[in-house]
């Protein structure tokens, strides 16, 4: 009888310490939890502080939405950019949008419209926002601004992405979404050993515009392994997000792919280029052109953006990097920007 006794007691003892150790278990996780938040960030107006998971997120950032989407957040109210959308969400990220409805801002900063939604967080990366609207906005709720070192269009999709996921209590998946975008780019680059190295350079036609490394669309050649026209590099001269090209000398964009945006006129604007058939680019067919849907994804660079630009210039820059004019580049043939179109038509 004793020994029925003392067995039972054993079984008690190990169950006792069993839950004792999933009690202090579950107070871990409760702690590392609860240790997300306070989450601090420097930026260039100076220091915010998120003291708690945000509910409620307005985002003046032009491109900030794309990310809290990417992210499986949906916040209260966000800036239209541009595009005939009445959300103002573009087709990559609306299946993520799903069906909420976020208030719509239109222009400028509004701390009236935005005080009124009551937010937790503003997030203001890529936003414009000046210091003294910063200090304004301050006063709502804790308010996200480029980093120094960025200026106020230049944070890497990497690091807008982690740090947009660390403010929202996100972090590891933040992390995970960067990841696998990254092994994306380098999948690719490992199919296109031929672009490592080349020259690039991604060019709005209005007032010849091109895009340096600094920016998100000249990263985005980086991330493919290709080398942002080091004349373009060159013409650098402030933190503005692109460099102006003189139409008298098209040299800093004669490159291996050459990229043109194009906003809804953009084809019309490259063919009036007098000094575009001297350049390689066009006796070579080495030009591609980036349609409105593409354009405005490099221009979000968000992670949702990004994988559907993949999807479209992975094949048209291939198709363009070989030389030959004799390789049609479908976007350039339908814009009918190539050489063999404009011989044609005189």
């Amino acid at each position: 009888m004793q020994t029925i006794h003392a067995c039972i007691k054993k079984i008690e003892l190990l169950l006792y310490s069993g839950l004792l150790c999933l009690a202090v278990s579950l107070l871990g996780i409760q702690q590392t939890t609860a240790a997300e938040f306070p989450v601090v960030f420097e930026h260039q107006y100076g220091t915010t502080t998120v003291t708690a998971e945000p509910k409620r997120i307005v985002s003046v950032s032009f491109i900030g939405h794309d990310f809290l989407l990417a992210l499986g957040v949906k916040p209260v109210a966000l800036r239209r950019w541009y595009g005939n959308y009445p959300s103002g969400v573009w087709p990559w990220a609306q299946p993520a949008l799903e069906d909420a409805k976020p208030t719509v801002m239109w222009g400028e900063i509004n701390v009236e419209q935005i005080a009124a939604l009551k937010p937790d967080l503003i997030l203001g990366l890529w936003s414009g926002m000046t210091r003294s609207q910063y200090k304004i906005l301050s006063q709502i709720a804790p308010v996200l601004v480029p980093e120094e070192r960025f200026g106020d269009y230049g944070t890497p999709w990497q690091q807008m992405t982690r740090t947009i996921a660390k403010a929202v209590g996100q972090p590891e998946k933040g992390e995970q979404v960067v990841l696998d975008l990254e092994a994306r780019f380098a999948a690719i680059k490992k199919r296109n050993p031929a672009w490592l190295g080349k020259s690039a350079v991604v060019v709005w036609p209005g007032d010849i515009g091109a895009y340096p490394s600094s920016d998100l669309r000249g990263r985005f050649l980086s991330d493919l392994g290709f080398v942002v026209s080091e004349k373009v590099e060159a013409l650098v001269r402030s933190d503005l997000f692109y460099v102006r090209v003189s139409p008298e000398d098209l040299d800093p964009i004669d490159t291996d792919v050459l990229i043109w945006l194009d906003f809804g006129s953009g084809a019309t604007q490259i063919n009036t280029l007098r000094l575009r058939p001297t350049m390689r680019a066009y006796k070579e067919g080495r030009e591609v052109v980036a349609t409105p849907m593409i354009a405005a994804a490099l221009s979000h660079s968000s992670p949702l953006s990004l994988n559907f630009a993949l999807d479209q210039l992975e094949p048209l820059i291939a198709a363009a990097i070989d030389g030959d004019p004799a390789t049609p580049v479908a976007t350039s043939v339908e814009a009918g920007i190539t050489r063999a179109q404009q011989m044609e038509g005189r």
